[in-house]
């Protein structure tokens, strides 16, 4: 029929089909192509005309990559019509009219008329360039990753030390979390299962007020003022748990007084603790500046190591603490009266408290220097240079 006597509909549709540069062809449900634009013509390197009324699987579709037969049973576009499956498969290739394969993406749609199939509309792109570039990038990631691999012998063992001082952390971090477990449930858990009992208590004596005469209602509220009294007492317990554990977790002191008032309260806390004699030390320079908050809280925290090592190993009597400031450094050392050790026991692979100290330091730019010999005690030592910035 003449292209003047098209339905206006046909004619749009036929230069919508021509207007985009993928391909795009229709199968009836033989497989045979009903339309082909001329992008889609083109990449399989016929004419349009040519193409018309052939079957489209074996015309461009007929084997894999690798040149085994691809059965048009096992084709996902005839699935298309098939079993009603729309499907987008971007691994295959097509064939050109030569018999070279180009990677392809396709995509396969039924046509439906009412509820009846009439076949399928593909359409397909050559990603033959998106492949080669994907290709060239993993070729280039694996060359890197190799180079990456090559330079890595030097630091598996520090890779090794580092794994075992997370897993260490990890450890610690949980039986942290075991303990404030037990502590909430034990003590915080018995506090709110009493106050409950006591409120219930309460609303059921509440509730029977009334059925009363004037003097045993007036018993019952003597009563009742004595539980609410009990109630409070138990508050306050509650209260005073809960602050114990955030303390714990986080001293407040930290955040509201400074560094310098938190290691005074954990020298004093410890000392208590441990039932030790207390040398204290600390000479502040005006010109030393204040150190920011992360900084701050990873020297409380070596501190806090320090002083675990002086009671879990020292059996010591005394505990000297040293802390002095310049506009240049913070020096902070522990020593103790205690029993000592070898140089190589703090170098053990599993002195984990000691690895976590000296990470810590090598974070900010200082150094963990141990004094420590058989029968003569301990000495822990930072020094933290300040960063240029604070000066």
């Amino acid at each position: 029929m003449p292209a003047a006597a098209d339905p206006l509909w046909q004619r749009q549709l036929g230069l919508l089909l021509e207007s985009t540069g993928e391909g795009i062809f229709g199968i009836d449900l033989d497989g045979h192509c009903m339309f082909i634009n001329r992008a889609g013509a083109r990449m399989l390197g016929w004419a349009p005309a040519e193409v018309l009324g052939r079957n489209m699987h074996e015309l461009t579709h007929h084997s894999h990559a690798d040149g085994r037969p691809y059965l048009d049973t096992d084709c996902p576009i005839f699935n298309a019509f098939r079993q009603g499956l729309a499907c987008r498969i971007d691994t295959e290739v097509f064939w050109r009219r030569e018999g070279t394969p180009f990677a392809v993406e396709y995509s396969s749609h039924p046509i439906l008329d009412g509820a009846r199939v009439r076949g399928a509309v593909i359409t397909f792109l050559d990603i033959t360039e998106r492949k080669r570039a994907a290709q060239a990038l993993q070729k280039a990631k694996d060359e890197l990753e190799l180079r990456v691999a090559e330079r890595t012998g030097e630091l598996s063992a520090a890779l090794v030390q580092l794994r075992e001082l997370s897993a260490y952390s990890e450890s610690v971090r949980e039986d942290e979390r075991t303990r404030i477990a037990r502590e909430v449930h034990d003590e915080l858990g018995s506090l709110l299962v009493a106050l409950k009992m006591d409120v219930n208590w309460l609303d059921k004596r509440l509730g029977e007020q009334q059925a009363r005469d004037p003097a045993a209602a007036q018993d019952m509220r003597e009563r009742m003022r004595c539980k609410c009294r009990n109630m409070s007492r138990l508050i306050e317990n509650a209260v005073d748990n809960v602050g114990r554990i955030i303390t714990d977790l986080r001293p407040s002191i930290l955040d509201h007084q400074g560094l310098w008032a938190a290691l005074e309260w954990q020298a004093q806390d410890f000392v208590q603790s441990a039932e030790l004699a207390l040398d204290w030390d600390m000479q502040l320079s005006p010109e030393a500046p204040e150190l920011p908050e992360p900084a701050a809280m990873a020297v409380f925290r070596i501190f806090q190591e320090m002083l675990s090592n002086v009671g879990r190993h020292a059996q010591a009597r005394r505990v000297q603490i040293r802390i002095a400031t310049d506009a240049q450094a913070l020096r902070l050392s522990v020593g103790d009266d205690g029993r000592g050790a070898p140089p190589e026991a703090f170098e053990a692979p599993t002195a984990y408290g000691v690895m976590g100290m000296r990470e810590r330091a090598r974070h900010l730019g200082g150094r963990i220097r141990i004094a420590s010999q058989p029968g003569a005690g301990s000495v822990f030592e930072l020094n933290l240079p300040f960063a240029p910035s604070h000066a």
